[in-house]
């Protein structure tokens, strides 16, 4: 891999009068007066070392001017996206023609990046061919495995072979529904090899939810598995395999990918269907053949929650997807050769397709599949250990539950290997930030990350110069026009607001399948603001120049007229260790919305008047009155989608009375049932 220049550059800064990210009070934003110390700081010799300091270095020579800091090189590769994402090209060591324009029709939607260039996803990611390990995998306590740089290239080959075979070409679809585990990233990047586009989902899909995602986009190739692990139980999936199969007339080829070790029996029940191992025993290891195509050709096709409606089929290009994904693994994430990169997710979350491209920083890659409690809730800290991990990504809601469960990973575990801890998914509360340094690793940096499946990446993340703050995501990312907006469409400063894009960024997607005049991609991002992408969280910039997310727009609360984001709720809720999570919602009232607040308690734990009084006083003393919900209710499961987040949306329409669509989308929809006429919820 190219990395170009050397030099100490992108110095810490705390507070710069006259900075474009700098204004002030710090309401919101999880720090106080008294906050006014850093949880992380890097050391010179980490600033000295990072990759985005060598990048800055080469930013100055191409701006023709002195980028000091991190904030200045973000203005930089914002006012000269084409000469930035041009470095980023270079820096990274794209592997492919990168033709002679690099930005065109520069408007959103409709910017064409690099729309000369020719390249291929999977080359980039297939750079080694040594015995070092490519992935190493963990299927629970049941399976461990690894396979060196050499052994995943032969299993991309003969699959490469094969799915060509079936008449898998350029613009092709092939699916999966797969457990995260290697035969998924080799299946995915012989995809890729091809020029072919592939899309996925986890096994826990009921058929409905996988048919009406794969339905829409008619695969010719369907990968599953013969079953999974969960928590311990051994899982079939054969008989949603047969009805799956037979409702996609596309396709030509269904392979069973054993993990069970029963695919050869589940292949010879459903149609058109083989063994992995039959699908690729015709053919031999051979040299990998790549068919480079342009920059905008479809790689992914993502999905949506489908919680509101069917979900939307999000098409991601090859070129945007890894020039992006490059940036935000080596940049910001200081991913290194050699690196071990772990992301708790599955393969029906944006996150797989994030850690898949760690290979192409020539990272190894730890996957995990299962329950992250079994057989103990520090599991996925043995796996650190043992693999000396030096990436650990999982979930806001895993860090809080792990805080609930007593844990304490930093005196039972060596994790001196471990650079990043990174939190997605949903809102990382203060304590959380606290509980990371306090009880699993104090030297390491935290980077709560957000972005979604909209952009297959993210628009604020970790920054590996700056300082952590409590409570703060450290910055948005590097080429993302990233502010935030009040209702008149002001940008705003320390206030709580929407959360735009103003300028196009190369993973926006290109499209939505099968909207052939571009309306449904214009109405999800562009309609309240015109020309800018309007992404739906609900966040403030705060005085440090970090960003604080307080949930999705359209979750928002907004009793007597002031906006109110969940996240500000839930941060003071999950002080309480009676309380495992929570869920609110706003309730149509008396001409108004009330706030309604249900509570998961711990085994045994009884909501009575003491219990609900802390609960309101913590509220009112940790956010304020305007904060404190009307109505608490204690709930047996709160309803949560296939990637573990909450679903503020489908209670709120089953406590009106509202149909809830696609119930296939979530991980337990029988918990809508308890949201039900509820006799409290009617006075």
């Amino acid at each position: 891999m190219k990395r170009l220049g050397r030099g100490p550059r992108v110095q810490i800064i705390e507070e710069r009068p006259g900075s474009t990210m700098n204004h002030h009070s710090t309401a919101g934003s999880g720090t106080t007066a008294s906050d006014e110390k850093p949880l992380w700081m890097p050391t010179a010799k980490q600033i000295a070392d990072a990759a985005v300091t060598h990048f800055a270095a080469e930013a100055e020579k191409v701006a023709g001017r002195p980028l000091p800091d991190y904030d200045a090189l973000h203005a930089w590769s914002i006012e000269d996206r084409a000469a930035f994402w041009d470095l980023v090209w270079e820096f990274c060591g794209v592997v492919g023609d990168k033709g002679e324009r690099r930005l065109v029709d520069d408007a959103m939607p409709g910017a064409k990046f690099f729309p000369d260039a020719r390249l291929n996803f999977a080359e980039n990611l297939l750079r080694r061919s040594d015995d070092g390990d490519a992935i190493v995998f963990r299927g629970e306590d049941k399976v461990n495995r690894r396979l060196s740089w050499r052994q995943l290239a032969e299993l991309v080959s003969r699959l490469q072979q094969a799915l060509k075979a079936a008449g898998v070409g350029i613009g092709d679809r092939v699916a999966g529904m797969m457990p995260n585990m290697p035969e998924t990233a080799a299946a995915m990047l012989a995809t890729a090899s091809l020029g072919a586009t592939w899309s996925s989902c986890s096994p826990d899909f009921g058929e409905r939810g996988v048919l009406d995602r794969f339905g829409q986009i008619e695969p010719k190739v369907l990968f599953v598995c013969d079953g999974y692990w969960y928590a311990g139980k051994r899982i079939e999936v054969a008989s949603k395999v047969k009805a799956v199969a037979e409702q996609l007339p596309t396709l030509a080829a269904v392979v069973v990918v054993p993990y069970l070790e029963i695919a050869e029996a589940v292949a010879a029940d459903v149609p058109r269907a083989t063994s992995l191992d039959h699908f690729i025993k015709p053919y031999q290891h051979r040299e990998l053949e790549y068919v480079r195509v342009p920059f905008a050709q479809p790689l992914y096709i993502m999905f949506s929650s489908g919680t509101t409606g069917m979900p939307k089929c999000i098409v991601h290009s090859v070129g945007g997807t890894l020039l992006q994904h490059l940036k935000e693994h080596i940049l910001q994430s200081d991913v290194r050769s050699g690196d071990r990169v772990f992301y708790f997710t599955t393969c029906g979350w944006m996150m797989w397709n994030w850690l898949i491209s760690g290979l192409a920083a020539e990272a190894t890659l730890l996957l995990f599949d299962g329950s992250p409690f079994h057989p103990t809730p520090t599991v996925l800290f043995d796996y650190a250990e043992a693999e000396r991990m030096t990436l650990f990504g999982t979930s806001a809601k895993y860090i809080d539950a792990l805080h609930k469960s007593g844990a304490r990973p930093r005196e039972t575990h060596n994790l001196s290997t471990l650079r990043l801890m990174a939190s997605t998914g949903s809102p990382l509360a203060p304590e959380s930030f606290e509980f990371v340094y306090e009880a699993i690793a104090p030297h390491v940096q935290l980077a709560s990350i957000s972005g979604g499946t909209d952009i297959v990446s993210c628009f604020v993340l970790g920054v590996p110069t700056l300082p952590v703050w409590r409570g703060e995501i450290q910055r948005p990312g590097l080429g993302m026009a990233i502010e935030v907006w009040n209702d008149q469409g002001q940008r705003v400063f320390e206030e709580k607001g929407e959360l735009v894009c103003t300028r196009a960024a190369p993973s926006m997607p290109i499209a939505f399948w099968n909207d052939k005049d571009g309306a449904r991609y214009r109405a999800a991002y562009f309609e309240r603001f015109p020309g800018i992408w309007c992404h739906g969280d609900f966040a403030e910039i705060t005085r440090h120049g970090g960003v604080v997310i307080y949930g999705r727009s359209d979750a928002t609360l907004n009793p007597g007229g002031v906006r109110i984001g969940t996240a500000e709720i839930y941060e003071q809720v999950e002080i309480i260790p009676e309380v495992l999570e929570a869920i609110a919602i706003g309730q149509d009232w008396d001409g108004d919305t009330r706030i309604v607040l249900f509570v998961r308690l711990g085994p045994g734990v009884v909501l009575d008047e003491t219990l609900e009084k802390r609960i309101r006083t913590q509220i009112r003393t940790g956010a304020s009155p305007r904060h404190v919900p009307a109505k608490i209710l204690a709930v047996a499961d709160i309803p949560r989608t296939k990637s573990g987040k909450i679903t503020e949306l489908a209670v709120r329409d089953v406590v009106a009375g509202r149909e809830v669509k696609n119930k296939e989308a979530l991980a337990n929809p029988e918990a809508l049932e308890l949201y039900r006429d509820l006799e409290a919820l009617r006075s």
